[in-house]
């Protein structure tokens, strides 16, 4: 039941100024390796709790003030249902099965979680919703103009997503090499850096308070204080309590990378929330109104969301799932590394073009719960270098705990209890993780002339995007009754108001066609040795 595991050795934190006592390393645990039973669940709890705040925070971002301003069950169903989701479609990630001859799943300890890659994008279709009409709105005494809950906004979404599910599921079927030719890191890399940087803005909104329409801070009314006039101890957006909270959660993040034991680290995340809840809670911001009002359990399709497929939506949510593929494949190999399973030949390529077309048929079901798009998460692979246990036996460990959460509604009615500053403090540091991990990508490119004027003009553009927002919404005025051609200006303006869509645009269309500077130089040899160019005189011409 306890095996020869070295427990200690998660547990054991840092102490600077100290001789560290030399512990002999744990022994290693395969793919298939059977684990003792207290092992299988510490390790599973520990992969839950790592991916815990990444899968719940799209929604609690999503449907929060300044996106879709959902009622608070609707927000509550909104998490319960990605935890579940996440859940059943981990245990489909990690047992891998084969369908007709067509395998599902990396068989590997992957776990599954909701996709970052598509807030940014959300945003952008949700404000674009709000001004053609999708959603409503009104004007309030002041003038301000007040978005008002929409459900079926977020059932467009999915329904969308859904459709557009199906392009990971072609792309499965080919070899991984084809899809890094067709998506070079120049392209992945500058998409991953610019999406990074959209999640930062939405985690520093709220930060300071919250993103709704507290952050235009009127002199009265409901919204004068953030989140509105009802919360507890509420404040104007940007007051420096909101800051000194989110600041709680940062620095408790940074101070645990520095002090904390193996354990803690791999959960910095959730580490630093808890302590974050603690001081929210001492200080009197957190409202238990909230958790009183949920109930205790919950499941999928206790709300629903009407589906439909918003056209405007389409092209830029098949640009968000091409960059989810390619990071689906540095992912699965990451896992393939860490669990010490072949990085080449046909076991390798099978689990890759499993894991893609299993991040497809997961996120196609996601959609039939109601729930967000999903898709391969990359931090458990650090967890797994550390303890050295890459068996499957763990990752079903942690499925099932992710189940209890979501299912458990008062845990995810926590999180909506938290003032939005506490939120922020954590999203703001886990979305910088986005962006490193886009530069990370670009540090494998050689910089030359071609790359850098290639990521230049994708930067232009896509971080004007991002400073700048509204700088496209005058430009495609059109008023008339073709819905047809409403749409397709529609979907124009959801791309180029988004970031990291005109930017991958931009980087596959020049990396296509500007020749490489390996070829230029070879080409420029060929005419000098075919003498159709001069070669230069040694004396130059003198004219007088």
């Amino acid at each position: 039941m306890l095996g020869n595991y070295e427990y200690g050795f998660l547990c054991m934190p840092y102490i600077p100024f100290f001789f560290k006592a030399k512990r002999r390393l744990p022994p290693f645990f395969g793919i298939n390796a059977p684990l003792p039973i207290l092992l299988s669940i510490v390790l599973g709890f520990q992969h839950a709790l790592a991916m815990v705040s990444g899968v719940v925070t799209p929604s609690i971002i999503l449907g929060g003030g300044g996106f879709l301003n959902l009622d608070m069950e609707y927000r509550q169903y909104m998490i319960s249902s990605a935890l579940i989701v996440s859940a059943i479609c981990t245990t489909v990630q990690i047992t891998s099965f084969t369908y007709r001859g067509v395998r599902i799943g990396t068989g590997l300890l992957s776990v599954v979680g909701t996709s970052f890659t598509s807030v940014p994008l959300a945003y952008s279709i949700f404000g674009n919703m709000y001004k053609t009409g999708f959603c409503p709105s009104m004007i309030d005494e002041n003038g301000t103009t007040i978005n008002l809950p929409c459900p079926q906004g977020l059932g467009a979404f999915i329904g969308t997503a859904m459709l557009c599910s199906l392009l990971p599921m072609g792309l499965s079927l080919l070899p991984p090499k084809a899809l890094k030719r067709m998506f070079p890191p120049i392209v992945t890399g500058t998409t991953v850096f610019l999406i990074g940087l959209s999640l930062i803005a939405s985690g520093f909104k709220d930060w300071a308070g919250g993103s709704g329409s507290c952050m235009d801070r009127p002199a009265t009314g409901m919204y004068s204080v953030c989140p509105n006039l009802g919360a507890p101890n509420a404040k104007p957006w940007g007051d420096p309590a909101y800051l000194g909270l989110g600041l709680v959660v940062y620095v408790s993040i940074v101070l645990i990378e520095y002090f904390g034991s193996p354990f803690l680290k791999n959960i910095q995340m959730v580490a630093g929330l808890i302590i974050g809840i603690i001081v929210a809670a001492a200080t009197g911001y957190i409202d238990h109104s909230t958790i009183d009002s949920a109930p205790v359990a919950t499941f999928l399709w206790v709300k629903r969301f009407p589906l439909s497929i918003y056209a405007p939506g389409i092209i830029p949510l098949l640009i968000v799932y091409l960059v989810a593929v390619v990071e689906a494949v540095g992912d699965i190999t990451a896992s393939c590394e860490a669990s010490r399973a072949p990085v080449e030949g046909p076991e390798f390529e099978g689990r890759i073009k499993g894991g893609i077309l299993c991040d497809g048929v997961n996120s196609l079901l996601a959609g039939c719960c109601t729930s967000l798009p999903l898709s391969t998460f990359a931090q458990n692979n650090g967890i797994i270098a550390l303890t050295r246990c890459a068996s499957r036996t763990a990752g079903y460990w942690c499925a099932f705990f992710m189940l209890l959460m979501g299912i458990f509604a008062k845990f995810s009615a926590v999180f909506l209890a938290l003032p939005s500053a506490t939120i922020g403090g954590l999203t703001t540091f886990l979305f910088s993780t986005v962006a490193v991990a886009g530069i990370r990508i670009l540090a494998y490119l050689e910089w030359t002339r071609r790359e850098r004027f290639i990521v230049s003009a994708a930067m232009a553009l896509g971080l004007g995007v991002n400073l700048v927002p509204d700088w496209f919404s005058y430009v495609l005025t059109y008023e008339g009754s073709n819905q047809a051609l409403r749409g397709f200006l529609d979907s124009v303006e959801v791309i180029v108001s988004t970031g990291f869509c005109i930017a991958a645009i931009i980087t596959s269309f020049l990396n296509a066609v500007l020749p490489s500077e390996t070829g230029v130089q070879e080409m420029f040899e060929n005419d000098i040795e075919d003498n159709s160019i001069d070669e230069p005189t040694k004396e130059p011409h003198i004219i007088v």
